[in-house]
């Protein structure tokens, strides 16, 4: 029993998500000490709606990344998808469809990346930068690069706090990495994205579609860039090519804070949400502490190359 308990311990304090939170915790209470408003509700549930956004992209990147495939075109996708939402709002005066084209869209343009990379035989990297120019192209010729806003017609998800107190948008997320959750852990899809993630050759020998199962994974990755340009619009009331762009670098960072690494075939979504939460506070406490904002870019950038750092550390480490 003692035994099984020791071995319980260690395996919790090897994983990086465990780490995370300890550090978030630490930074919470430093912050606190120097600035007492950060403890208050209403700044507790901004960070929460701050992460919202960013958590439902990066449950989507957590299954592309442990399935060894990258998409650094996610930022690109939301600009164009919130423009043509925001588009067809101001056409027709009424939200559903236009919000069911805009994540289609999310989800065509993704699935594009990925049938390209497939077809190309081409590191999804290459074909997700190339299209990036090709969103942001369209969304500049449709718009003419101005604002679409569409102020009070699409703010119920935005808005909404329930119980008067957690935003809508943060329980949508917590559905993202329930459903991220239980894809991995419970179904055959999610055994498999970890098989052709950590060895395709080995996974096209024991008859999994390596194709099939990677496609499967950027079209999951579409229809969660589609929900979160959805919330994202909802929340800000506006759209424009350049709407969501960075989000793609910041996704990628909690992804691999989290502790999945870019080689892919390891991962877990809890690591995703840690990482989340932890680019959140430190950007509230870089807030509250008045920090110049780009010192703030500086700040995700070196957190982005130190968790790359730990993630090779750790792989070296295995291998010895």
């Amino acid at each position: 029993m003692k035994k099984n308990r020791l071995a319980e311990k260690n395996a919790l304090f090897r994983n990086q998500w465990f780490f995370l939170l300890v550090v978030e915790i630490g930074l919470a209470i430093v912050t606190g000490i120097v600035n007492p408003r950060f403890f208050t509700t209403s700044n507790l549930m901004n960070i929460l709606e701050q992460v919202a956004v960013l958590g439902i992209v990066s449950s989507g990147m957590t299954l592309l990344i442990i399935s060894g495939e990258i998409d650094i075109s996610v930022g690109a996708n939301i600009g164009l998808s919130s423009c043509v939402m925001a588009m067809m709002m101001k056409a027709m005066r009424f939200s559903f469809l236009p919000v069911a084209v805009g994540i289609l869209l999310a989800v065509g343009n993704s699935f594009l990346v990925g049938i390209t990379s497939r077809g190309f035989k081409a590191p999804s990297f290459i074909t997700s930068l190339a299209f990036i120019s090709v969103f942001q192209g369209i969304a500049l010729a449709i718009t003419k690069g101005s604002f679409q806003t569409i102020y009070g017609q699409f703010e119920t998800i935005g808005m909404t706090r329930v119980a008067q107190i957690l935003p809508l948008s943060f329980i949508i997320s917590i559905g993202a990495y329930l459903f991220v959750h239980f894809l991995l852990s419970q179904t055959k899809l999610g055994r498999r994205i970890y098989s052709v993630g950590s060895n395709p050759q080995a996974a096209y020998l024991s008859g999994i579609s390596v194709a099939h199962t990677k496609l499967t994974a950027f079209f999951l990755n579409g229809l969660f860039v589609g929900i979160a340009t959805m919330v994202l619009l909802s929340r800000i009331g506006a759209a424009q090519p350049s709407t969501g762009t960075g989000l793609e670098l910041r996704a990628i960072g909690a992804v691999v804070i989290g502790g999945t690494p870019l080689s892919g075939g390891k991962g877990r979504i809890i690591g995703t949400l840690f990482g989340v939460f932890l680019m959140g506070i430190i950007s509230n406490t870089l807030n509250m502490l008045r920090v110049n904002p780009y010192f703030q870019e500086v700040t995700f950038g070196l957190l982005i190359i130190a968790s790359l750092a730990v993630s090779v550390l750790s792989s070296y480490g295995k291998t010895r």
